[in-house]
């Protein structure tokens, strides 16, 4: 075999080929065997040369090597042939092992089987049990929605909802019961919807219903804080010696009782009994619903609702009632209303995000506001007593301070008090105006009577009187006024204070309440007491000694004004002498009253004379007088002279302006009387009894019924008169005509008219008295003498006519 290897040597490619189809694996010999075909022609017959060796040398070793092992075989069989009897043995013993083992093992493989089953059922068991576990949270969950919808957690079940979708639903999606559930969701979250928003509408209508009681704790509120701030800080200002009138724009007292530290701790107390909004109003419908619609994406409708909703409420609050003018609880039932309505919007914006903004409570209050002003103007107008108008003006500052501490501007309110001051001040002056009238209606006109040093401190009290001469006096004596000076007196401080009342919380400096005292006060004096004043001077039934006592009171009246102004000066602290202070205008008030009262005592008196003077029962054709001054005549001069008494009082001016006034109207009168056209005819006599009444008014004025006079000056009113029946009782007319326009005349103040009239009535007397005078010669001569007489006055009088 060496030897052909050898010899195949020659061919190394060929060995190359047989060794490697005799390593390789048999698929692979393909490729082997095609490279003996692809090499040279003959390649192939030296190749199966080379094979057939290789082959034959193969066989060799093998037989060398089955050669080598017989022996082996032959003991292995000859050893197999001795254990074929043992074998047979042992197959027989195994095969009765195995019936043996068979039947023994049968209960084991039954308990097997049933250890089999059951390790299924386990295995089945621990299967279910994990999808269970797997099922049971989404079960459970679904179990808390139900409850929570049932409890009204409404926005908890929103967020179990999401829950289930987002966690619970997705790991047990194969199950038909987990889609049964889905489909149940969107109709809960609709019932949730409907809900919620069906709990706020019961929310928007408690708090409609309800909103009066939440503003009315909200007013209690800011005024008893305030309160609390006042009394706080005018006990700070008693503490240091400050005595304030006007402090934060509050009127204080002139009284310096200081407040006792209980007070305070009473109004602390009271702040903590006021209940707050969230005490009257359970908001949690609106956080709910908020909360609901904010999880369910839908945010915008619901604040979109809320608002609309809201707006339609405010227009309703703010919509008065038509009796809203005609009582404070009107007022403040409807400013209540606004305020709770207020107070809710203002919670809602801070504890809320976005369902009202600032921006939307302004454009609402703005409204609201305009709305507010116009009710307030229109209703207001209606109002006309005093008090009420008082109390809504408190009404709006308590309003005002409480939305303006939730941050509402409230500058237009405070400019609206400003219109209803000035009709504050017509209510009031029209009240005073009453009072004014009911005290001058019960005045007796005559001077307060003093008995006793208690009384004169009384009247002393009242009113700023000062006389030396008066307290020197013993009791009893009298005040020179009457009663219803000290009354007006009062009463126009009590205006001052009702007037100041209102300026009270205004936030206004002491300057401008100082301003508006003063403004209101000169009203009260220059309109409603001089028109009353003025309406009582003219009345029928006040006569000449009440006016002399209205003349006397409006005097001490006067005098009073500037004590008046230290009133107004300690109130508001701010000094007459600064420049721009109003003065009272008392002294052209009181000046004008007592004017016009001298006036009417200058009328009523002339009235009087003339009443006397129609009391006058000449006998115009008496032949002689009786001698002395007629009846009526001295009970007028009776009556003068106890009026002039009476004027002893009055200024010297006035009473002798009254006296000349009298006198001059009364020569007028007489003049008058002795002109009259419907006087036909005077005899001599006549003339003589007037001649004697007028001296009767001449020695009334020589006697100086009231004293001033310088000479004969009052003799002067009836000069005229005088005259002319001194030129009848002489019979001096040559010296008459003569000196006719003369000033040196001795009948300079003899008018030719009346001394014609006269002359002609006399002329006619004369005719009809001397029936037989045309017989007597001294006669003829008289009566020729007054016919010349007659044309001559004519002639002056026509020339005079001429002239002018």
């Amino acid at each position: 075999m060496a030897e052909s290897c050898e010899a195949l040597g020659t061919v190394p490619e060929h060995e190359r080929i047989l060794q490697e189809i005799e390593s390789t694996d048999t698929a692979c010999v393909g490729p082997t065997l095609r490279s003996v075909y692809d090499d040279q022609p003959n390649a192939h017959k030296k190749f199966m040369e080379k094979l057939d060796a290789c082959i034959r040398n193969h066989d060799k070793e093998i037989e060398k090597m089955c050669n080598f092992h017989h022996q082996g075989f032959v003991d292995a069989i000859t050893e197999l042939l001795k254990v074929r009897a043992d074998a047979e043995k042992l197959k027989v013993q195994v095969t009765d092992t195995n019936r043996r083992f068979q039947d023994a093992g049968k209960e084991v493989i039954i308990q097997t089987e049933d250890i089999i089953r059951c390790r299924i059922q386990q295995r089945n068991i621990t299967t279910v049990v994990e999808k269970l576990q797997l099922c049971l949270p989404v079960l459970e969950m679904y179990s808390k929605l139900k409850e929570q919808m049932s409890m009204k957690r409404y926005y908890s079940a929103l967020k179990t909802m999401e829950q289930l979708e987002n966690v619970y639903f997705p790991r047990v999606s194969q199950y038909r019961f987990c889609q049964l559930m889905m489909e149940t969701l969107p109709k809960l979250r609709e019932d949730i919807k409907d809900i919620s928003m069906s709990d706020l509408k019961d929310f928007l209508e408690s708090i409609r219903k309800h909103s009066d009681k939440i503003g009315e704790a909200a007013m209690k509120q800011a005024q008893q804080q305030k309160s609390f701030s006042v009394a706080l800080q005018k006990q700070n200002n008693m503490r240091f010696g400050k005595n304030m009138h006007v402090n934060n724009d509050r009127i204080l007292e002139e009284k310096s009782d200081v407040i006792p530290k209980h007070a305070l701790e009473e109004e602390a107390e009271n702040d903590e009994e006021v209940l707050t909004v969230q005490d009257l109003v359970d908001f949690s419908p609106v956080y709910r619903c908020l909360h609901i619609y904010s999880a369910l994406g839908d945010e915008e409708t619901f604040e979109n609702y809320y608002r609309k909703q809201r707006k339609k409420q405010a227009r309703l609050v703010l919509q008065p009632q038509s009796s809203v003018h005609e009582t404070v609880d009107g007022y403040r039932r409807y400013f209540t209303q606004i305020v709770g309505f207020f107070v809710v919007e203002d919670h809602i914006l801070h504890v809320t995000q976005g369902l009202v903004t600032r921006v939307y409570t302004e454009e609402l209050w703005n409204m609201a506001l305009s709305k507010i002003i116009a009710v307030l103007r229109a209703h207001s107008s209606y109002c006309t007593d005093p008090d009420l108008v008082l109390e809504l003006k408190n009404l709006i500052v308590i309003f005002a301070d409480t939305l303006q501490g939730y941050g509402f501007p409230v500058n237009r309110l405070f400019d609206l008090l400003f219109e209803i001051r000035d009709q504050y001040n017509e209510t009031l002056l029209k009240k005073w105006a009453g009072i004014f009238r009911d005290i001058f209606e019960e005045d007796n006109y005559s001077p307060i009577p003093i008995g006793s040093e208690e009384e004169y401190k009384v009247v002393i009290s009242r009113f700023p009187f000062q006389d030396p001469d008066l307290e020197k006096q013993s009791f009893p004596k009298k005040f020179p006024m009457s009663q219803s000076v000290p009354l007006i007196y009062i009463q126009v401080k009590e205006f001052i204070y009702a007037s100041l009342k209102f300026s009270e919380s205004l936030h206004r400096s002491s300057t401008e309440i100082d301003d508006m005292l003063r403004k209101s006060t000169n009203l009260l004096l220059t309109r409603i007491l001089s028109s009353c004043l003025l309406n009582l001077i003219r009345k029928p039934h006040i006569g000449l000694t009440e006016l002399v006592q209205i003349i006397i009171n409006t005097t001490h009246l006067e005098q009073a004004c500037k004590y008046l102004e230290d009133f107004i000066t300690n109130i508001t602290n701010i000094s007459q002498e600064t420049v721009h202070t109003t003065r009272l205008y008392g002294l052209s008030t009181f000046k004008d009253a007592r004017h016009a009262a001298e006036g009417e005592i200058y009328t009523k008196l002339n009235q009087k004379i003339d009443e006397f003077v129609q009391l006058a029962d000449y006998d115009w054709t008496m032949a002689e007088s009786d001698g002395r001054a007629s009846g009526y005549l001295m009970d007028l001069i009776n009556f003068l002279r106890s009026i002039f008494q009476v004027f002893t009082h009055l200024p010297g001016k006035v009473a002798q302006t009254a006296c000349m006034s009298a006198c001059q109207h009364l020569s007028t009168s007489l003049m008058q009387m002795l002109l009259d056209s419907e006087l036909k005819q005077i005899s001599m006599g006549a003339v003589q009894q007037f001649n004697l009444d007028v001296i009767q008014c001449e020695l009334f004025a020589s006697s100086e019924p009231v004293p001033g006079f310088q000479g004969d000056t009052l003799q002067l009113a009836f000069i005229d008169l005088r005259q002319l029946l001194d030129l009848f009782m002489v019979w001096d007319w040559s010296t008459y005509l003569a000196d006719y326009g003369q000033p040196a005349s001795k009948y300079l103040r003899v008018n030719p008219h009346a001394a014609l009239t006269l002359l002609e009535k006399m002329k006619d007397t004369s005719k009809k008295n001397n029936i037989f005078a045309q017989f007597r010669k001294n006669d003829r001569d008289r009566q020729k003498l007054i016919e010349t007489v007659v044309r001559q006055l004519r002639g002056l009088v026509t020339g005079m006519s001429q002239h002018t």
